[in-house]
This record gives C-alpha cells, structure tokens and sequence, in this order.
C-alpha cells in the first residue's frame, strides 16, 4: 500500500474545513465528511432507494459498454479515484481481462481500501493490485504511472466540485496523462428537477439521515455539542447552475459550541447551511470542461432512459 494521506493529515483538514466553512457566509461544510462508517453504510443505502437512480444507471451503461472501453483503450492500468467497494470495477476489470496488467484503487480510507482490493486480487490472481491511500484532490502528481492507463472517475462524484475547481482538477489530470491514456468519467446529465430533488430527499428520509451525519463527526473528531435533530435536511434545484444545493436548515435559534476550535457558532431560525453540491450536465458543458483542461472526448454513452452519463476522454490531439 502507497500512503500519501494519514490520519493527522485528515484531523487537519477537517479542522480547516470546519472552521472555514462555519465562520464562512453563508455557512458551508464539503461532503468529504459525510463519509465515516455509518455515512458509507448510509450512502449504499440511498444508492438502493427508488428515487435514487445514478447507481443503477451508471451500472447499466458499464454492464453495456464495458467490451467498448476495453476495445477502445487496450487498457494495461485501471487507476480507480474514489475507489470504495469497487463493485462496479468488476464490470471493466471482466472486460479488461485480455490486456490488463495492474489495479490501482485510490481512496482515503484504508481500511476499506485493503478489504475491498483484497476481494479483487483473489478473484483475478494474475492480477497486480497496488492500493494508493490519498486525497485525489491533493495528490494526482503523486499517483503511480503505468503504460495505457485507464484513470476511472464514477459515480458522478465530480458534480460535487465547483465549475473552477472542477476544470482545475481535470486539468490536473491531464497533466498526469500521457498519450494513451483514457479517463473514464461518470456524470449525471440535467433533467426534470423533480426527480432530481426526490434523488436527493427520498421519502423514506435516509438521505436527511446522511446529511446530518456530518454534524455526527463533528460532534465525535472535534469534541462539538451539535444536535442533529435541531435541523432538518433540504434539497433545492438550483436552475442557474444546474446544480442540486443539500441543505441542513437550523429549526430554531440556537449556538453550538465546536470545543476541538475553541470555536462557537451561532445560526439562526431557518439558517441553511450548504453541505453538497450535485452538478447535472449536459454533452456540451462536458465537452467544454475537458476541452478547457486539455482533453476531448473520444466516446460519449448513455443509459437507455437518457438519465446518466459515461464519456471516455483523452488528451487533445
């Protein structure tokens, strides 16, 4: 295992990020955080729920188009950013069977690195299976080259990055890319924004439940007094930007007390704080962000009902 990212560099940055998200205005705090044990187990719940339908598309386009991809870049190195369970690996890794010589699962956690590659090595034993614990924010210069990479992006996980650092860390990418490689980049596409906030507030309330898991981690990393039940959780369409806002909406006045910053923190009735950001696309919005970061897009997919997005991508010619 390659470790970029250890646990005082995480204790770091969560205090950084709480602090600048809650003295910010308004208030915001990244989605990183949400991701603790219970918010995974909370994520794979929601990506089972009706309402939430990207998991679901973005399996049928691989399950689809994974003989395509493999075809297409003959890839040697499958580089996974935002790794987690690696289910939906499996379906290129099938493809990829011919030609692939090594694995790369990048991810933050660990421990839940380890156990999920561990799984993968022993069902492909030819298989050369290198785990890489690190921020892919901070650390693509760090990441291990390989002959015809395949650097994988799913899940849709760069809507939750704002247009400039979105186009930055593509770029970052690129500089990473040598000719042959290919990024394989998930990515919702915009459509009715009813279905796009019952996505993001299903009715059974585990998304409200995965919202205020991070007011759980705060309380448990930096010894705060937060109460999860004093807000609720929101979802709003935001048309300007083609994005969806998650939202913790304070229910009354009230001052939370972060010990670990010596920080207090006042909200008022109806305050909402920013917890997510979903970005939608659409064909051209994609194109245009890789064009600006150096690339363009040699195949574009989409499942049957039009509702998600795979677009293989590599360095302008």
């Amino acid at each position: 295992m390659d470790r970029f990212l250890t646990a005082d560099d995480l204790a770091k940055t969560l205090r950084q990020d709480v602090r600048e998200g809650l003295t910010g205005t308004p208030k915001t705090l990244p989605p990183k955080w949400f991701y603790d044990e219970r918010g995974s187990a909370l994520f794979e719940e929601i990506t089972k729920l009706e309402e939430y339908y990207p998991t679901r598309r973005e399996r049928e386009i691989l399950t689809a188009r994974a003989p395509e991809i493999a075809a297409v870049t003959g890839a040697r190195t499958l580089l996974e950013l935002g790794a987690g369970s690696g289910e939906k690996t499996r379906l290129l890794l099938g493809a990829l069977d011919k030609t692939l010589r090594a694995y790369v699962p990048v991810d933050v956690s660990g421990d839940f690195l380890e156990e999920a590659a561990a799984g993968i090595a022993a069902d492909h034993p030819g298989l050369t299976v290198r785990t890489v614990v690190a921020d892919y924010e901070q650390h693509l210069h760090l990441l291990p080259a390989g002959e015809r990479r395949l650097i994988a992006f799913l899940g849709g996980t760069i809507g939750n990055m704002p247009p400039a650092a979105r186009i930055g860390f593509l770029g970052g990418l690129r500089a990473t890319m040598d000719d042959g490689d290919f990024l394989l980049l998930g990515a919702d596409l915009v459509k009715d924004p009813g279905r796009l906030v019952r996505a993001y507030d299903d009715a059974a309330g585990v998304t409200a439940e995965f919202d205020k898991n991070v007011l759980h981690v705060i309380d448990r990393e930096l010894d705060a007094d937060f109460d999860a039940d004093a807000f609720e959780h929101v979802a709003v369409w935001n048309g300007a930007e083609e994005w969806i806002e998650m939202r913790l909406r304070s229910t009354r006045d009230q001052d939370v007390r972060v010990g670990g910053l010596d920080l207090d923190v006042h909200f008022a009735a109806g305050e909402e704080m920013r917890t997510e950001i979903s970005a939608k696309f659409r064909r051209e919005r994609l194109a245009s962000e890789l064009g600006a970061a150096g690339m363009e897009i040699a195949e574009f997919w989409t499942d049957e009902a039009g509702d998600f997005s795979l677009t293989l991508a590599r360095p302008a010619r």
